[in-house]
């Protein structure tokens, strides 16, 4: 999906795989472009291009909104015959409990600072690699695909911004491969190779540059691998769904492909150590921050996900409404539409809203970046509106003016103390 690229960016505000070592995999996609690597040993280190990513190859004989501290709940079925009931858990309650599990590690440290794993540290002492060339390669992808952001991690401790630049470039590299150029030809098992070498990546045993980074960065900062193994889930989700039957099911799917990113971030931006808020509230502002920036991107692209066979809308409040899939694929804006966007724009901002306290509570220099993305995200639904809830044909976006003049908004912002303190001096 188109949108979770721009997510990506703006929140943190083409995958090679094992196996590739002749830059052909096994299913026969070529990598545009391969560093020089050093003899043949394993793992080999290979770095593909973003845009031309390769197709992993298995082994042998193997197949080709709210935030956190808001209550959720979950609905009970009950048979006719009186059974005991079988408790249906919401989208909602299974984010809460990751949300949970991620807010422990960051307060227990369950990761502190420590030196990289033999395994990456040796493989990264091999002529042409290291860390730091790592690292920079990284700086350098996040430069060309999120200018704006990139320039607000430099206002980042090195060691933070460099885990951001590892965290953003793991993340377009799975989003290219449903994505990519190849995305017509990813299978479900090349998302589980992909999957086993995250496996991997987290173990020490990173396949390339791009992968020691991250695996680097694990190291430094409680990272846990859940919101990772979600996100992928969220790719599994796109090569075999295209409608979504409510909400809850388009919330599940914002979390995996947007809200993972929120969760992967907060351990390396840290939160400040002034502030007063719980580790879960801060966790659960950062999901809605995905959630925001993804439903706002599924507005967007509407008529773009139309021309693709696709409905990211929830099906019931279509209906509600009086819309049906053939009013989408019509592209023809009606009353019945600005009436449905608006009902949908209101609850992208309740979550970026949901989103603004916590980013308060972040470390000061974290929070220029995230302060950027959310203006001009938000932005991107006054465009909307402005088009006359046009976005089967025309395209919101913030013209280069508008980014200039938020990204002082957004500074001026990064100075104010966290919301939890402000609220006690109240």
């Amino acid at each position: 999906m188109q949108q979770m690229a721009t997510t990506v960016t703006l929140l943190l505000g083409a995958a090679s795989s094992p196996g590739l070592g002749d830059g052909t995999g096994r299913d026969g996609f070529q990598c545009s472009r391969l560093l020089p690597r050093r003899r043949q040993t394993r793992p080999r280190w290979v770095l593909c291009s973003l845009k031309y990513g390769c197709l992993g190859v298995g082994e042998p004989g193997e197949p080709g909104g709210r935030s956190a501290a808001s209550p959720v709940y979950s609905s009970l079925t009950v048979s006719p015959a009186g059974d005991a009931a079988v408790a249906v858990v919401s989208s909602e309650q299974k984010v809460y409990d990751v949300v949970v599990k991620q807010a422990a590690l960051l307060k227990r440290q369950l990761r502190p600072q420590q030196q990289a794993p033999p395994a990456v540290a040796r493989e990264l002492d091999a002529p042409r690699g290291g860390l730091r060339e790592a690292y920079a390669r990284c700086g350098e992808i996040c430069e060309e695909y999120a200018k704006t952001f990139y320039l607000g991690t430099l206002l980042m401790t090195e060691e933070r911004r460099r885990a951001i630049w590892a965290i953003y470039v793991w993340c377009r590299r799975t989003d290219e491969l449903v994505d990519g150029p190849n995305a017509s030809h990813i299978t479900p098992q090349a998302l589980d190779r992909w999957e086993r070498r995250l496996e991997d990546l987290f173990a020490g045993r990173p396949y390339d540059m791009l992968d020691a980074a991250l695996s680097d960065t694990i190291t430094k900062f409680p990272i846990d691998i859940q919101p990772f193994k979600d996100m992928i889930d969220g790719m599994r989700t796109d090569l075999k769904k295209a409608r979504y039957k409510n909400f809850d099911e388009l919330y599940m799917y914002c979390y995996y492909v947007a809200g993972t990113v929120g969760l992967m971030s907060v351990p390396v931006m840290g939160i400040a150590p002034e502030s007063k808020a719980t580790a879960e509230s801060v966790y659960g502002a950062a999901l809605a921050l995905g959630l925001a920036n993804q439903l706002t991107n599924i507005l967007r692209d509407v008529g773009e996900d139309a021309r693709r066979g696709r409905i990211y809308l929830p099906q019931d409040e279509l209906a509600e409404a009086g819309l049906s899939d053939e009013d989408i694929f019509k592209g023809v804006v009606t009353e019945k539409w600005r009436k449905f966007m608006k009902r949908q724009i209101k609850r992208a901002r309740m979550f970026f809203t949901e989103a603004e306290q916590g980013v308060t509570e972040l470390r000061k220099e974290s929070r220029w970046p995230v302060w950027a993305s959310m203006l001009l995200y938000r932005q991107i639904l006054d465009e909307i509106e402005a088009n006359d809830y046009n976005n089967f044909t025309k395209r919101a976006y913030v013209g280069k003016a508008k980014k200039v003049l938020a990204l002082p908004v957004a500074y001026g912002k990064s100075l104010l103390l966290p919301y939890s303190l402000r609220n006690n001096q109240t």
